[in-house]
């Protein structure tokens, strides 16, 4: 109970123990529950979808957050890079939830942001974060249909002078965005797919 009044939260999606272990099931009720909604949506790749992921409803949430932390940093500690980060603001709250997770376990990782446009004053840069040239970093995505968010990610890290190791996100559509990633000789791994609900890919 909060100070002030009882909290109305539905607690099934916060593990009570302390430990940083991923749950994928949490993730799967918890996306279901926030994120998927049905009817007629205009993707962001131009594509006309019957089903629509709202991810910013799972990393805006405190659960989600740590869910989707949790299950990146544990695809990364294998092969830690330096930094992790992505489009804005798309991938902004995931850089943040990966980054504080690894604070916690005591993990050295820096993040930062990709702007859609150089902000027009003091360094002029489409790169934020404490990031140099030199450095490997792994993008990281909310959800991918054709990848073109990510590759532009991809394109906008490489011209900084990192070097892009893979790239992770919370969903692949699985429309086609490994298939492009892999064009680029970049390795795409999610946390999880349509599959994962119950949803076939569109033809």
């Amino acid at each position: 109970m909060l100070r002030g009044g009882s909290s109305s939260r539905p607690t099934q999606f916060f593990p009570r123990s302390r430990t940083t272990v991923y749950k994928k099931q949490s993730l799967i009720d918890l996306v279901r529950a926030k994120a998927l909604k049905f009817g007629d949506f205009t993707l962001a790749s131009g594509k006309k979808a019957g089903f629509y992921l709202d991810t910013k409803q799972v990393t805006l949430d405190a659960a989600g957050a740590r869910l989707v932390g949790e299950g990146i940093l544990d695809l990364l500690v294998p092969e830690m890079p330096k930094a992790v980060g992505g489009m804005s603001i798309g991938a902004d709250p995931i850089t943040a939830a990966v980054i504080t997770l690894a604070g916690i376990r005591g993990l050295p990782l820096l993040g930062f942001m990709v702007r859609k446009e150089p902000k027009g004053h003091g360094t002029n840069q489409y790169i934020e974060g404490p990031v140099q040239a030199g450095d490997d970093c792994v993008i990281v995505e909310d959800v991918v249909t054709t990848g073109g968010s990510s590759l532009l990610a991809i394109d906008r890290a490489q011209e900084f002078g990192m070097t892009v190791k893979r790239v992770i996100a919370i969903v692949d559509r699985l429309e086609g965005g490994r298939q492009a990633f892999a064009a680029r000789g970049i390795e795409l791994t999610t946390l999880l797919t349509i599959r994962d609900f119950g949803i076939e890919p569109q033809a």
